[in-house]
């Protein structure tokens, strides 16, 4: 068993429904599927075309997409989709043949983006490249990262973040940025156009700060944790990850109203993030959440 899980996204087209897995399946390729005919060389879209409703099949990363026909209402059918589908991942089936021919591919880019902290660079990838948040701080936790394994390698990196569409490196002193930003932007390039594998399948599963195993704590929480959670997720992580970071939640203690946060990426090491996001949180946190909470506890991943 793979442990794929497969959850759904609607899209601005309500005859369209998106299937997205929580590993890749395909090696950065898309491919389109207008009929069973042409699905000879997946699988798996053979198997959802003999759905009476199925008109089109888009897999492409992490997802499949379908298109219905107007005969039934995708409320009715797509959470039995995606339990087909994730059966299906789990019991081995291929997607893709090796013989398929992908649809015609835009070119990878990566472009290089200087964050609020000096130390860390951000490196955005025109492409998807992970389905959840790491953070690798030494080469031995990098073992689920091909990635980040080989970039450990070069003297100069002290950790990686590898969010949906970007890495953030973090370097050493020894070297300045006007050195080594080319040879990192084409390294980084190189290995997602190869097709390598960015995270190995499975590494959020294994990880006790990956974005499904904070799902799952999330809902032993109490109220007052949940309601930091969700104010955090909405208010503050989108603004630190255009920085090329992240924040989490550790805990939340009741007796002295205090709250614990990881900052990860750009936003780890770097005092002026570190005191900006502190004061900044706990402003929000304390108007936000009135008599409960007093302090944020701002850690460095």
């Amino acid at each position: 068993m793979k442990d794929f899980k497969v959850s759904v996204k609607e899209t601005t087209n309500d005859t369209i429904v998106k299937f997205e897995v929580n590993q890749f399946i395909t090696k950065h390729l898309s491919f389109e599927f207008n009929n069973i005919d042409e699905a000879k060389l997946s699988p798996l879209a053979q198997q959802l075309f003999h759905l009476p409703f199925v008109k089109k099949v888009y897999i492409s990363g992490n997802f499949i997409a379908i298109e219905r026909y107007n005969i039934v209402a995708w409320a009715d059918v797509q959470d039995e989709v995606a339990q087909q589908i994730e059966a299906y991942l789990n019991e081995g089936g291929v997607v893709i043949t090796e013989d398929a021919t992908p649809k015609k591919q835009t070119p990878v880019t990566v472009y290089a983006e200087a964050t609020p902290n000096p130390a860390v660079m951000k490196f955005v990838a025109n492409k998807k490249i992970a389905t959840a948040v790491f953070e690798f701080t030494s080469i031995d936790e990098a073992k689920l990262s091909p990635l980040a394994s080989e970039l450990f390698h070069l003297p100069f990196i002290k950790s990686v973040f590898i969010e949906e569409n970007y890495v953030s490196v973090t370097k050493y002193d020894m070297a300045e940025w006007q050195d080594i930003t080319v040879e990192l932007r084409e390294f980084i390039r190189n290995f997602i156009a190869d097709g390598k594998e960015v995270v190995l399948p499975g590494a959020a599963e294994k990880m006790e700060t990956s974005a499904p195993q904070l799902d799952r704590k999330f809902e032993g929480l109490d109220d007052t944790s949940k309601e930091i959670v969700n104010i955090l997720e909405e208010y503050v992580k989108p603004a630190v990850a255009s920085d090329g970071g992240n924040i989490q939640f550790i805990e939340y203690n009741a007796d002295v109203k205090n709250v614990s946060v990881l900052l990860q990426g750009a936003c780890s090491g770097c005092p002026s993030s570190t005191f900006t996001l502190k004061n900044g949180i706990e402003n929000m946190l304390k108007q936000m959440l009135p008599g409960k909470v007093e302090t944020v506890e701002a850690i460095n991943g």
